[in-house]
């Protein structure tokens, strides 16, 4: 039977050093005694491990992790769990991920543990003034674990411009604006039975308190009866509860005499953002109204917005990402270099532009200048999210079966923000209106492509994309795309 003392309750560095000279050995759990400070010496137990060979040790990351965490539980027993979960480590190297084993188990549930203790130090930590001044503070909280130095750090970080001390019944924390230090355990009359803040903090919890949202249950489990001791708002929850229906009966009588301000501040703004675009009716109105749309900055420093343009009623409408600075200047979609490639690819593939509905999910040029050059930026979420209004219109007027995502930005704004092009490329997806979208990449995607055999392979893998949107139109549809075909349309 070997002794080991560990004079530290949680200190990760000095448990590392204790236990590494009895993994080394390859000492048997049941045969160590460990011992706190204070405990009584177990009769026959060796202090001095014997000498021998020594085997190479090593632990996942994940376990340093965990074991800093658990060394602040305090059951007595973590000792042994930890130095049992090190040593089985040497042979089952997986032993982490199985969610089975009860060693494991036992730790997810110290863990679990601590960290909660420690959220609720954080949560119910309350200061009181030690001085007339206001200069200095003291709290008293009763951890159920050593939790007191992984929380500390907290409470400097947010009270950094104040002196405070923080006692609780094993060790004490003290900040002095600069520097944090622990002594010894103190007793809860260290601190002062109250202050003039504690009817600030009274008069604050009765103020949020809403008795139509009072459920018990779930107010004890985050604020549970033991720390109501400590907090100077706790002697007024009873009667707040106590009169809970009553006051939401008279909530309900009231009702509300008037809008909130945030209400009425945020209809202005819709309507002043919306320009009168809401009840367009044609795409050639929707064009018109498109000029006067302020719902993102990009209005700003653009040329002009850049609506949709094609067939009025094609089957199949491509969308891209955002006018080019040609298409800015023209006001119209896919002109530029990128739209000429398009053209090129169209071709090849024997469609028929003038079948298409072709438009941007975003409809003003977002750029940088370099000099004299605009310089195209992505759009960011907001402001794909603020222009999706005018590509729902145009959605809703063209009516396609088929919409065909060019690049990311546009399968985002047709598919949600975890759309990818990797993961969605080639493959029929049917929305909740019925359409179906494919998505494929942006022909600019290639103009960028320095590698001119890879440009090459990703023209030829566009095209095919293209090719499989004709005929998914033609066979599912019964509808031509296609140049020069018998019974195109006209």
């Amino acid at each position: 039977m070997y002794r080991v003392r560990l004079e530290t309750r949680n200190d990760l560095a000095i448990w590392r050093e204790t236990v590494r000279p009895l993994l080394e050995a390859r000492i048997a759990p049941d045969r160590i005694a460990w011992l706190g400070a204070g405990d009584a010496e177990p009769l026959f137990a060796e202090e001095v491990l014997p000498a021998g060979r020594r085997e190479p040790i090593g632990v996942p990351r994940a376990f340093l992790a965990a074991a800093e965490t658990v060394l602040c539980h305090a059951d007595a027993r973590r000792f042994d769990l930890l130095y049992r979960i090190a040593l089985r480590l040497q042979r089952e190297r997986d032993l982490l991920s199985v969610a089975s084993d009860p060693d494991i188990v036992r730790l997810g549930s110290m863990e679990k543990a601590v960290r909660r203790d420690s959220h609720k130090m954080k949560a119910f930590v309350r200061f009181r003034a030690v001085d007339e001044g206001n200069a200095r503070f003291a709290a008293w909280f009763e951890p159920e674990h050593f939790t007191l130095e992984r929380t500390a750090p907290f409470f400097a970080e947010r009270f950094s411009g104040m002196e405070w001390a923080i006692l609780t019944p094993y060790r004490s924390a003290f900040w002095d604006r600069h520097r944090l230090v622990f002594g010894e355990g103190a007793r809860k009359t260290d601190v002062p039975a109250q202050d003039a803040l504690e009817d600030v903090w009274r008069t604050y919890f009765a103020a949020i308190f809403n008795p139509a949202r009072l459920k018990i249950r779930a107010m004890t489990a985050e604020m549970p009866r033991k720390y109501w001791r400590n907090l100077p708002e706790a002697e007024i929850i009873a009667p707040l509860i106590r009169s809970a229906q009553i006051r939401e009966a008279e909530m309900i009588a009231t009702g509300a005499s008037s809008p909130p301000v945030r209400h009425v501040r945020h209809r202005a703004r819709h309507e002043a953002e919306t320009g009168g675009g809401e009840d367009v009716t044609s795409l050639s109105a929707a064009r018109a109204a498109v000029q006067a749309c302020t719902r993102c900055p990009l209005y700003q420093d653009a040329t002009q917005a850049v609506f949709g343009a094609g067939a009025a009623y094609a089957r199949v409408m491509m969308v891209g990402e955002q006018p080019g600075d040609s298409e800015d200047l023209a006001g119209k979609p896919f002109v530029g270099p990128a739209g000429k490639l398009f053209d090129a690819v169209l071709e090849e593939v024997r469609i028929d532009r003038r079948k298409l509905y072709v438009t941007n999910a975003v409809k003003h040029f977002k750029f940088v200048p370099r000099g004299k050059r605009r310089l195209h930026q992505t759009p960011n979420a907001g402001e794909v999210s603020a222009c999706r209004f005018w590509l729902d219109r145009e959605i809703a007027l063209v009516k396609p079966a088929v919409i065909v995502a060019l690049g990311a930005t546009a399968a985002k704004s047709l598919l949600g923000s975890g759309a990818t092009i990797s993961k969605l490329r080639g493959a029929p997806i049917e929305r909740e209106d019925g359409t179906v979208v494919f998505v494929t990449v942006h022909p600019s995607y290639l103009l960028r492509l320095p590698d001119r055999d890879k440009a090459a392979a990703e023209r030829a893998a566009f095209a095919r994309d293209l090719a499989l949107i004709r005929d998914h139109a033609e066979s599912e549809l019964g509808h031509s795309v296609a140049l020069d075909r018998p019974g195109a349309d006209p």
